[in-house]
């Protein structure tokens, strides 16, 4: 049985306000979401860890190989009118929100496609709009936004990078789970940007080994 809801992406239609992007609630469905929640490692540090260092559940795992998958890559082509034949992934989980996080930007350009997948029950935090992803028309204001996207229940986000794709959220500390999953360039940029996550991954399992 798959666990994500691809037919619910496909179905939803990309706004082109502020930028280009799709968001889905519950593209992990509330009938998936609990053994994919349980199935996350406990993370007691900041930052983005690559997916190969860290340990997770049979579900969690099953529920990347679909998002990294042939099937979900052909739909993001498909919506936004991209080739993305051949193009490298890179996958990451953060799982703590910190002081610093947050902060207006644009992404690496070394990505073509950004994908964030979150995975929070909903709590007064979210309600408060702390953390709450904003798609913004400027890289001023965090106010000037056209969409905000609470970082719960299987909530999907993807939107090609450009030059105006700015988006921040406001301050958050604690437990906040996001899996990035980037289709990256095919230029140094890029293959730099695998190289260091790639070494990071190898570094941080190797360092979770050690601890154990």
């Amino acid at each position: 049985m798959a666990i994500l809801d691809l037919a619910a992406f496909r179905s939803t239609p990309a706004s082109q306000d502020p930028f280009a992007h799709v968001i889905v609630p519950a593209f992990v469905p509330s009938s998936q979401l609990d053994g994919v929640l349980a199935d996350l490692p406990q993370m007691a540090k900041g930052g983005s860890f690559p997916i190969g260092s860290l340990k997770l559940g049979v579900q969690a795992r099953a529920m990347l190989a679909e998002l990294e998958g042939a099937a979900f890559r052909d739909a993001v082509a498909e919506k936004f009118g991209l080739d993305l034949a051949g193009a490298v992934t890179m996958t990451t989980l953060r799982g703590r929100s910190r002081e610093k996080d947050g902060r207006v930007h644009t992404d690496s350009t070394a990505k073509r496609v950004t994908v964030l997948l979150y995975l929070n029950r909903e709590t007064d935090a979210w309600q408060a709009h702390q953390g709450c992803l904003r798609l913004l028309r400027l890289p001023d204001s965090l106010d000037d936004y056209v969409a905000e996207v609470p970082p719960v229940n299987g909530t999907l986000l993807v939107f090609p990078n450009t030059a105006n794709a700015w988006h921040g959220h406001k301050q958050f500390v604690g437990q906040r789970y996001v899996v990035q999953l980037n289709y990256m360039t095919g230029n140094a940029a890029a293959r730099a940007e695998i190289r260091r996550h790639r070494i990071s991954a190898f570094i941080k399992k190797l360092t979770m080994v050690a601890a154990s």
